[in-house]
């Protein structure tokens, strides 16, 4: 059976350890030279990064996120071990892991580092579909002439210097198309190499629970649970007919999806639509001071990826869900585009003002639309806010000493709400 050294990159039949380099960091599997669909998504990235950066923190909790009152954006795999989880409201995460270093996060640092992970990319494929700064699918087919090795061999090369040149790491996961890709990368966590082969599929995916799926979120799986539907072998039970009739579109992916059948080509050109940012909190919440200062942190962050990125929004949108899984979506184009935190804000805040209904909500999120590059941005100013000028002038000067002196230089107040 054909095996793969991810240390020194041999490749041999199956042995417990490498033949050349005694290691036993090996991967086996019948089709590990046949497969050349991809997902890599970097292991706790944000805090993987800040622990690149303090070396002191290696061995250290860490947790990105916001104030006590604030939420995790990520945290390491020591804070996991503890229960942490991403979206976890801080209190909680920090009575699970009271030692925990808690780190705002550092969103340009992180958008430089996965730039100079792309670039690695770029030099296995042209084919690459990023889905955050953290992770992106590979089509690798048809590169093993131009390399001289399989896809499998490249790949385990690309997490390799990511780790030796820029001290983050990744796991992949290798497989015939992109909905079982992801779904590998995510088995073997931090530093896995996991296949899904063609031969396998329906015997791996029979008993795996169906929020294996990209997408299936909470009101989804109720949905599903109600129709007795909770593994892939219930779903096989289901004809595509019955399936679209009980769940639309959904029930067409479903039925395939139920079958590892999934033609969606990985797609580099696929144009960014819209830069966004939402948190489901650990428990409903209807306070106005909590909600705002979310609001504030997530414009923040849509700005700063929209910075990072080159791009502006010329449209707001503001994403609530209630309780009961309703939700309520309001947006509201601008005059010009805009990548500066103070305008989203201000203007998801009267969106959210708009809604008459003030809560518990389960969920928040915004962010912008209608993309454009980032020199049409911002041109005409608004009128009907004379302050918004010198406001977004105060904010390119703290992004600039920011970028000199740290994300913690200067910090507004409602960002610790």
């Amino acid at each position: 059976m054909p095996a793969l050294c991810r240390d020194c990159y041999s490749t041999f039949e199956h042995e417990a350890r490498c033949p050349s380099c005694g290691s036993p960091r090996i991967k086996t599997h019948a089709e590990l030279f046949d497969l050349s669909i991809a997902h890599m998504d970097c292991d706790a990235f944000y805090a993987s990064v800040e622990k690149r950066d303090n070396p002191e923190l290696a061995d250290k909790p860490v947790i990105i996120g916001g104030g006590k009152r604030g939420v995790v954006s990520t945290a390491c795999y020591v804070a996991r071990i503890r229960g942490v989880r991403s979206a976890m409201p801080m209190f909680k995460a920090l009575q699970l892991c009271p030692d925990a270093v808690v780190i705002k996060p550092r969103m340009s640092v992180y958008a430089e580092v996965s730039r100079e992970i792309r670039k690695m990319m770029d030099e296995l494929t042209p084919v690459i579909e990023p889905l955050s700064l953290d992770e992106a699918f590979m089509d690798l087919s048809g590169t093993q002439r131009l390399h001289g090795a399989p896809p499998a061999v490249m790949l385990a090369r690309l997490v390799r210097r990511m780790k030796d040149e820029l001290g983050v790491t990744g796991s992949i996961g290798l497989s015939h198309n992109k909905f079982l890709a992801k779904v590998a990368s995510d088995l073997d966590k931090p530093r896995g190499f996991s296949v899904i082969g063609k031969a396998e599929t329906a015997a791996f995916l029979h008993d795996k629970p169906v929020r294996l799926i990209w997408g299936i979120g909470p009101a989804a799986q109720e949905s599903l649970d109600r129709a007795g539907i909770r593994t892939f072998s219930d779903l096989l039970r289901w004809d595509q007919e019955a399936l679209s009739a009980r769940f639309g579109s959904m029930g067409y992916r479903l039925w395939h999806l139920a079958r590892g059948q999934d033609k969606r080509r990985v797609s580099s050109h696929e144009p960014m639509k819209s830069i966004s940012n939402e948190t489901t909190f650990f428990e409903d919440t209807a306070s106005l001071d909590i909600l705002d200062g979310h609001l504030w942190r997530m414009s923040e962050k849509v700005a700063d990826r929209a910075k990072a990125k080159g791009l502006a929004g010329r449209v707001v949108t503001l994403k609530l869900k209630q309780a009961n899984h309703k939700i309520i979506t309001r947006r509201v184009s601008l005059r010009d585009a805009t990548q500066i935190a103070d305008r989203i804000y201000r203007t998801a805040r009267g969106l959210f003002d708009q809604v008459g209904d003030k809560g518990p909500y389960r969920l928040l999120g915004c962010g912008i639309s209608d993309l454009c590059p980032e020199d049409q941005a911002d041109i005409s100013g608004d009128l009907l806010d004379p302050g918004a000028a010198r406001r977004s002038q105060a904010e390119r000067a703290t992004d600039e000493i920011r970028r000199r002196f740290g994300t913690d230089a200067i910090v507004k107040g409602r960002a610790l709400r």
